[in-house]
């Protein structure tokens, strides 16, 4: 249970790394529903103007690179909820395994060093789905760890940065920790956009040229933030939960898509060797120019790999958490609505 003092006049106070990110704005909103007090850690204050108006909260400008230049936020705060991770940019070409540990690592171990020096009991790390890996087919639960060999960079990363709150647990006693694991997040406040955001826009507006193989697990934002909170409240110690959602193909997903935006879906199958020669092609691009790319050739090639590797049992979060996930559909019509209304799509 929660450690904090059971007093009506002390609002609980957590912090959250990363939250101008899609799950980070969407977590921010429902502690503050919950009625907790909000430090939210930002790299950009002019965004997280746009995102946080009206709201409120504490915004705390900082990197994850530099942790020591915000940890004295650290102070009085009773739950980091860290949301942080580079990410995307791993996937546009090149190698980009420096930057990764970095933030996802050593971002990581710093953030847990200062926290505790600075109080901090409680902290609730994001970890992903990539962490696990099972068969072709095999439904998969928290129990199944990927091996680092059999990873691409961001997968490592992600697996590096657990074993840091595990070998953290191991140091600290008095130390609690859980981790929750999203799939692939859509819904509303994507301001990034993210890739699952990307995927909204280019079929609202008629860009996609076919549908790209690969099957995910698609969820909703707001209910991996809830997963959050309710690993907090509810979860046990050193304990991965599950927040991966729905097995989807890309030919499931852009049907639901089209149908929340009224545009028409494509379907013409793009065939995967295609994929891997688009991005062959763009990592030429990449290393001659500089310039990020959209699908790289470690995109397509995560993509053939995780094919039909994306069913996750997450009986034990609605179990040990009481999590529940709302439709695909919803999650998609409430974030081609948030997009309409932030200019991203016509209205």
């Amino acid at each position: 249970m929660l450690n904090y003092p059971n007093n009506d006049s002390h609002a609980p106070t957590a912090f959250v790394t990363g939250a101008t990110g899609l799950l980070g704005n969407n977590l921010v909103r429902e502690l503050i529903a919950d009625g907790w007090s909000v430090r939210a850690l930002v790299r950009s204050p002019e965004k997280a103007t746009l995102q946080f108006a009206g709201l409120d909260l504490e915004i705390i400008t900082g990197d994850m690179l530099d942790v020591r230049g915000f940890a004295d936020a650290l102070k009085g705060v009773d739950v980091v909820f860290h949301t942080a991770a580079y990410f995307r940019d791993s996937y546009k070409g090149g190698s980009h395994w420096d930057a990764l540990y970095a933030a996802n690592v050593a971002g990581t171990r710093g953030l847990l060093d200062h926290a505790y020096r600075a109080g901090v009991r409680r902290f609730v790390h994001t970890s992903s789905v990539a962490v696990l890996r099972g068969a072709k087919g095999q439904t998969i639960d928290e129990s199944m760890l990927r091996d680092e060999r059999d990873a691409d960079d961001y997968y490592r990363s992600k697996i590096l940065a657990d074993r840091v709150v595990l070998d953290f647990l191991d140091k600290h006693p008095d130390f609690w920790a859980a981790m929750v694991l999203p799939g692939w997040m859509h819904g509303p406040g994507d301001i990034g956009p993210t890739s699952a955001g990307q995927t909204v826009l280019d079929v609202a507006l008629e860009r996609l040229p076919g549908v790209p193989p690969g099957s995910f697990s698609v969820v909703d934002a707001r209910d991996v933030a809830r997963a959050m909170i309710l690993a907090n409240r509810r979860g046990q110690r050193g304990e991965r939960y599950l927040a991966a959602g729905q097995h989807m193909t890309m030919t499931d997903l852009l049907p639901l898509i089209a149908q929340a935006t009224t545009a028409k879906a494509p379907t013409r199958r793009i065939p995967l060797i295609l994929l891997y020669l688009i991005g062959a092609g763009n990592e030429l691009y990449a290393r001659i120019t500089g310039k990020p790319v959209l699908l790289s050739w470690a995109m397509a090639k995560t993509v053939a790999a995780e094919n039909d590797r994306s069913r996750y049992d997450c009986a034990k979060s609605t179990r040990e958490l009481g999590l529940e996930f709302r439709p695909v559909i919803e999650t998609l019509r409430d974030e081609v609505a948030w997009f309409r209304t932030h200019g991203f799509l016509p209205s």
